[in-house]
């Protein structure tokens, strides 16, 4: 099946750009707060995987003096747009040897990892964040679980990619995001919690801590399937110890 990188388009940019911390979404920016504080010292980030800037702005307003970069020009220029006193870059080709290593104490990746196909370049990526991690720094991952691609949610329909049960990792899968009016499918990548954790392993990190969000009833959004069913997973990586 063919993949391509959606993001890389300058009508979803400004669609992602219009975006609020809400619905599905909210699951994620409700609990990173604590979440990173809770294993994060120091104030050095990088956002891997920044698209229009969000994720960035997130981390900052937590104190982190964040650099957000990406591969798509067109996010990048829609960053800086709304973000003009930001610090964001364009890596091209994934190329992260433009930073210094062993210097961050907070690496955030934000739903990269699920639009990036192939295992060895996941692991290469990994271990070449890793590698900006200074001694106690950490690495959050956050990625969609692959039950995202086969519910209904607040923010997000499967309902026309049936097909979708049927994947494994490394299948392509579809999604239609309802919080925009561009309901083009995203194609992702099905990328299993056994998968993800022998990349990290085989990178040359180790799970700290992980989280499943769940939605409460209380909250003040349409929940579908998000108080029962976790639609991402947020995993905390540090370094391996060495033996």
């Amino acid at each position: 099946m063919a993949f391509s990188n959606c993001y890389e388009d300058a009508k979803r940019a400004a669609a992602y750009a219009q975006l609020e911390l809400g619905n599905t979404y909210y699951l994620v920016f409700r609990d990173l707060p604590e979440i990173i504080r809770g294993h994060v010292s120091g104030t050095k980030a990088i956002d891997f995987g920044c698209g229009t800037g969000r994720s960035t702005r997130f981390v900052r307003q937590l104190g982190f003096d964040t650099i957000g970069v990406d591969i798509a020009p067109e996010m990048v220029a829609k960053a800086k747009e709304l973000d003009p006193t930001g610090d964001y870059r364009l890596i091209k080709d994934d190329d992260l040897s433009g930073f210094e290593g062993g210097t961050f104490d907070l690496v955030v990746s934000l739903f990269t990892f699920d639009n990036i196909s192939g295992f060895l370049t996941k692991m290469r990526l990994f271990r070449d964040l890793g590698a900006l991690l200074n001694a106690s720094g950490k690495l959050v991952n956050v990625v969609s679980s692959p039950e995202i691609y086969t519910h209904e949610w607040a923010s997000f329909s499967t309902k026309d990619y049936p097909e979708n049960r049927k994947a494994r990792t490394g299948d392509v899968v579809r999604i239609v995001t309802t919080d925009f009016a561009d309901r083009r499918p995203a194609e992702d990548i099905l990328c299993t919690d056994e998968s993800y954790r022998e990349l990290y392993e085989r990178s040359g990190l180790e799970v700290v801590a992980s989280y499943r969000p769940l939605g409460k009833p209380e909250e003040p959004y349409p929940w579908v399937n998000e108080t029962t069913i976790a639609p991402w997973v947020i995993y905390v990586l540090g370094h391996k110890p060495a033996k």
